[in-house]
């Protein structure tokens, strides 16, 4: 169907919200959160730009819901299947944030690192981190001394599999070596605390 063809559908506000963001989230596949053109996605929704300003009042209100659902959306890819051992469960949320990373990696690191238009001032890099540090401690069923490890591990294994993503493909270790290595760290980190 053309452009100019396409249907507007009734839809209610939060449904077109979700639609929005939707398509934000698609389009940060593809180039960073400032590059997000609030004309593209109204165009795609089949509305006015103006329409689109209804539900999200500034062009950064629209960037920073975007950023929020990705963020929820990295939560939620790298979530262990439920009922595993606790050692099992967090080599299986590292390897789901290795897979999340290299499979998105331009989109995380414009996640992440972004700037432009939406000033992060790093609050939602923050609220990500302590999202995944809240799941490992649950994993693991730690006591409080731990949060502190458990936190800057995250941003170790971040780091380390951005690293690891942005090598060619032949030259990497292989996602299990990678797994082992951050999970003897965290086992190493803790026992000495």
């Amino acid at each position: 169907m053309s452009e100019g063809a396409r249907r507007r559908t009734r839809m209610t506000q939060d449904e077109r919200r979700r639609q929005l963001v939707g398509i934000g989230l698609r389009m940060l596949v593809e180039r960073p959160i400032q590059d997000l053109s609030v004309d593209e996605v109204a165009t795609e929704a089949g509305i006015s730009r103006g329409l689109l300003f209804h539900y999200f009042p500034t062009k950064t209100a629209f960037h920073d819901a975007v950023v929020s659902a990705a963020g929820r959306r990295v939560v939620r890819n790298t979530a262990p299947d439920e009922g595993l051992e606790p050692k099992e469960a967090l080599a299986q949320f590292v390897s789901r944030y290795y897979e999340q990373i290299d499979r998105r990696r331009e989109s995380y690191l414009a996640l992440v690192f972004g700037g432009g238009a939406v000033s992060l001032d790093g609050g939602r890099v923050e609220d990500l981190r302590v999202a995944m540090a809240e799941r490992v401690a649950a994993i693991l069923v730690t006591d409080g001394d731990a949060w502190p490890v458990v936190h800057g591990w995250i941003a170790y294994v971040e780091a380390r599999a951005l690293r690891w993503s942005a090598e060619p493909r032949e030259a990497r270790d292989g996602i299990r070596e990678e797994t082992a290595h951050c999970v003897r760290a965290l086992e190493a980190l803790l026992s000495v605390r």
